[in-house]
């Protein structure tokens, strides 16, 4: 007999439906509604992490590409090639049981292949659609900006500069004309180049808009769009050049920055630095040190620099300010165009000591034929030279782009 059969009262039975009123679950309701979330939530985290889904839910639109030629077909009537690449005696192209068609001479095929699934769809474009780039007679094609493709090579960091056969990027990205070149030949020339530019854009606006085109501009490799302001620099017809971070005697507590190249790292390290600099901007026609009095000092870290840039087809500038740099040597020894400055302009930033430092510089190249002169972009600087470069060629001397001086002073 039950307990609760005992304790009734007697003459009193208890219906079912008064002894399930009296039955208690065992949790309340405010459990139950924790318990339902958590399964909603287990079972949403069992579909975001077992289903196959690479775009996350993302609305997707399928299109449906029409099936290319089968490839027994294709491989049936694939024309001989010649040696050139051409097609011999190809037959005629025509639909396939798919409706597809075969590649034509002169046609190409194209590989789609789907993101989501990986899977492959052949596709056959006429070469109309497929050459549309390239320039006619197979030339090799310039980008909008003026880089040439085949004077670029890709490195862990990114594309670099180097030469293609005969052609180096110091000459394809020289600005003077072969008629300029020759009036610099028969007068005295002053070369201009203005260094530390990229890091600070508005300063490097004023020199790329406000300085004649045949002052030379010298990009640091930092900054956080260096790039698309040398791109600005060569479209006012400006020469570039990449200054190159290099140690000097009180590094580190002067540091040019990172990447700097150090007289005690292995040459390997030193040229791995090198191409990260190099890949930070393109077009330019050399490399110039920035600071580095003890780094362009020690052949053997200097040695294998210059040899790089001899590879690459580039020009190097020395800007003068290491009384022991051996930058010339090693440059005349692989006979790669090289140039000394002569002298920094505004080494005192006041306006009457740059007209003075200028007026030096034409003294000097009327008693050598050339004369080289660094400066920075401080806004006197560039108001001096634009006054100055104004009536230069009335005093008998013509202000020319770095590569002229280079080539003028190896002639020489």
């Amino acid at each position: 007999m039950a307990a609760d059969e005992l304790s009734t009262p007697l003459g009193q039975k208890r219906s079912r439906w008064q002894r399930l009123r009296h039955y208690r679950l065992p949790f309340n309701a405010t459990q139950a509604i924790a318990t339902l979330l958590g399964v909603f939530v287990l079972a949403f985290l069992g579909f975001a992490i077992f289903s196959h889904d690479p775009l996350g839910g993302e609305p997707v639109v399928r299109l449906e590409i029409p099936p290319a030629a089968d490839a027994p077909k294709q491989a049936a009537a694939a024309p001989a090639k010649a040696p050139d690449g051409k097609a011999e005696n190809a037959p005629a192209a025509g639909p396939d049981q798919h409706g597809g068609k075969q590649a034509a001479p002169g046609q190409k095929t194209i590989t789609i292949i789907d993101g989501s699934k990986g899977t492959r769809q052949d596709v056959v474009v006429g070469a109309d659609t497929a050459d549309k780039s390239e320039p006619p007679g197979g030339a090799s094609a310039v980008a909008a900006d003026g880089i040439n493709p085949k004077l670029l090579e890709q490195s862990r960091y990114g594309m670099i500069p180097v030469m293609a056969g005969g052609l180096k990027p110091f000459n394809a990205y020289a600005m003077a004309t072969d008629a300029e070149r020759a009036k610099a030949e028969r007068m005295p020339t002053v070369t201009i180049v203005v260094g530390g530019l990229g890091i600070g854009a508005a300063r490097t606006n004023d020199a790329v808009m406000k300085l004649p085109a045949p002052v030379t501009l010298a990009f640091t490799p930092y900054g956080s769009d260096p790039g698309k302001l040398a791109t600005e620099a060569r479209a006012k017809r400006h020469e570039i050049i990449l200054q190159i971070p290099m140690e000097p005697f009180d590094y580190p507590d002067n540091d040019p920055g990172p990447q700097t190249l150090l007289t005690s790292s292995a040459p390997e390290q030193n040229l791995d630095r090198l191409n990260w600099h190099l890949s930070r901007i393109q077009g330019y026609v050399g490399l110039s040190n920035f600071m580095g009095a003890r780094f362009v000092a020690t052949e053997p870290a200097m040695q294998a620099i210059i040899r790089d840039a001899a590879k690459r087809g580039l020009g190097y500038l020395d800007d003068g300010t290491a009384p022991r740099s051996v930058a010339g040597t090693l440059a005349n020894s692989l006979a790669i165009p090289f140039a000394r400055a002569d002298l920094t302009i505004d080494q005192v930033p006041a306006g009457t000591d740059i007209d003075k430092a200028l007026t030096r510089l034409e003294s000097i190249a009327k008693e050598r034929g050339s004369a080289i002169g660094m400066a920075s972009a401080l806004p006197v600087t560039i108001e001096r030279i634009v006054n100055w470069s104004k009536s230069l060629e009335s005093r008998g001397i013509v202000l020319v782009p770095l590569t002229t001086a280079m080539l003028k002073s190896k002639s020489s």
